[in-house]
């Protein structure tokens, strides 16, 4: 709102200069029109959160009320049911469409919602697999820290998934809820793009040990995939560090400057985001359910031990962009003592010569040296030498 302010307040500047041509009085109503909209824009904008909260605050624990803004216009639901043997898939683009299976024994069913927003079909899935309405109701408030919770019948999982837009340079989440227990998986995804394509595609390949596996080497599987996604995002960091800590040796700009404090605000943001996923990790890694085998917390544990890689990465980048932004401003220094020390040089040569032309230009009437025929070339002689031998003089002590 700062911001808008002040490109309104550049607006109105700028018009009141020309007002007195036919396009002033434009200028003006043009720029009160704009902060006038973005105001009634920033008035909607915090009544409609206003209400969002008004509907949490007084309701019963497990109301299921959706708390972020409608990223799909409709919901996509894609069904798998697998064994090592056989796997069966549908596709569902509405809710009345949806058929939601019975469990079969020795198979797997997974569920992949696309589009939380349908709070009438979280809850109806709740009902049908008697899911805690806890759970129902961390799905849809998009607002969870990542986390792991046991219930008596399953396991709830919440994760942030991380994509960056390289053009704005922009880090966005998205919340992934999955909850299993013996012989299935539900997923939830909060966007339309399909995080978990390379999952289906191992499972439609039979590649791998997965077709063979239960539900919870299934929910490990699809934490993996998001985690390869920050992996990913942190390895383009390395390339952008490496690139400003050239650049910044041979030349330093603002947008330099602005551009660490963007890489530094960004992987401040992903930190924020890897530490609670890693405590999470850490008591998948831990837990002693019975939904959980003993081969499956292998992979688990190797799983914790990549999100404690990737902290270690982000710290280490930290320190990185900081040392950079250091190595900037000392450059900057540098390059300013240069600048003063030739100023000081130029002004140490020019001092004595001011000095004796202030002298010489007194307007007194008797003044012996200006009587000389030849005082102009003494002068000029004398301010040669001093020129030369300051010149020779810093020579020798290396300041130039």
């Amino acid at each position: 709102m700062v911001e808008s302010f002040q490109l309104f307040k550049s607006i109105l500047v700028a018009s009141i200069t020309p007002f007195k041509t036919k396009h002033g009085l434009l200028c003006v109503s043009l720029g009160i029109r704009f902060y006038v909209k973005y105001l009634l824009h920033c008035l909607l904008q915090t009544l409609s959160y206003i209400m969002k909260k008004q509907k949490i605050v007084g309701l019963p624990p497990g109301a299921i009320v959706y708390t972020g803004d409608r990223a799909l216009e409709k919901i996509f639901i894609h069904y798998m049911q697998y064994d090592e043997e056989t796997i069966i898939e549908e596709d569902y683009n509405n809710h009345d469409d949806a058929v939601f299976q019975p469990l079969h024994e020795n198979k797997v069913d997974w569920y992949d919602v696309r589009g939380i927003h349908d709070t009438r079909l979280i809850e109806e899935m709740g009902k049908v697999y008697t899911i805690h309405p806890l759970i129902l109701e961390d799905i849809s408030d998009i607002h969870q820290r990542p986390k792991f919770e046991e219930y008596e019948r399953g396991i709830f999982i919440i994760v942030k998934a991380l994509a960056r837009q390289e053009g704005i340079g922009e880090v966005k989440t998205e919340q992934v809820a999955i909850y299993f227990r013996e012989g299935m998986v539900v997923s939830f995804q909060e966007m339309e793009s399909d995080l978990f394509e390379p999952v289906r595609r191992r499972l439609q390949a039979k590649s791998g040990r997965i077709r063979g596996r239960g539900a919870d080497y299934l929910a490990y599987a699809l934490i993996d995939v998001i985690v390869d996604h920050y992996h990913n995002i942190l390895n383009g960091y390395e390339d952008q560090i490496e690139t400003l800590e050239d650049r910044v040796m041979v030349e330093q700009k603002a947008v330099d400057k602005n551009k660490i404090h963007q890489l530094r605000k960004e992987l401040g943001f992903i930190r924020k985001q890897i530490y609670p996923l890693r405590e999470a990790m850490g008591k998948f890694s831990r837990t002693e359910s019975a939904l959980v085998i003993p081969n499956t917390i292998v992979f688990v544990r190797d799983l914790y031990d990549n999100m404690v890689h990737l902290m270690d990465t982000v710290d280490a980048y930290r320190e990185l962009l900081n040392s950079v932004y250091e190595l900037f401003l000392s450059e900057v220094s540098f390059r300013m003592n240069q600048v003063m020390q030739v100023l000081t040089i130029v002004s140490s040569i020019f001092i004595p010569m001011g000095f004796l032309a202030g002298v010489y230009g007194m307007n007194f009437e008797y003044i012996p040296e200006l009587q000389n025929r030849n005082g102009y070339f003494i002068f000029w002689g004398v301010i040669a030498t001093i020129f030369v031998g300051l010149l020779f003089y810093f020579r020798q002590k290396k300041w130039l």
